[in-house]
């Protein structure tokens, strides 16, 4: 890739990140944080429908950012205990799994 079309890749992600995170809140640094945390080279991420149209980019922006191979769980995921069940099979090192709601600890407390 020439240094032009390497520069225009890298603006073209900056600016999705920043999108994403005008509509989302999805902690895409703690994303990639956890993923150089766990040294992992392969990671799932598992999106509800409503994210999946940008799963494009969130592999993208992860994979820039990690150097990880990124794969998109076109599944299912109707909250955390909906996991892939043949992960281990594809050998993925992380899972991250994203939701529409915040999860919310105090609710139980009250």
């Amino acid at each position: 890739m020439k240094v032009e079309q390497i520069a225009l890749k890298q603006e073209r992600l900056t600016q999705l990140k920043t999108s994403l995170d005008n509509k989302y809140d999805l902690e895409l640094e703690k994303a990639i944080e956890k993923i150089k945390e766990n040294n992992a080279k392969i990671v799932c991420i598992q999106l509800p429908d409503g994210i999946k149209q940008y799963a494009d980019e969130i592999r993208d922006i992860l994979e820039k950012e990690t150097g990880a191979t990124i794969g998109i769980w076109m599944g299912s995921c109707w909250g955390a205990c909906d996991t892939p069940q043949d992960l281990k099979s594809l050998n993925v090192d992380l899972l991250i799994q994203w939701g529409h709601s915040p999860w919310k600890w105090k609710y139980w407390e009250e």
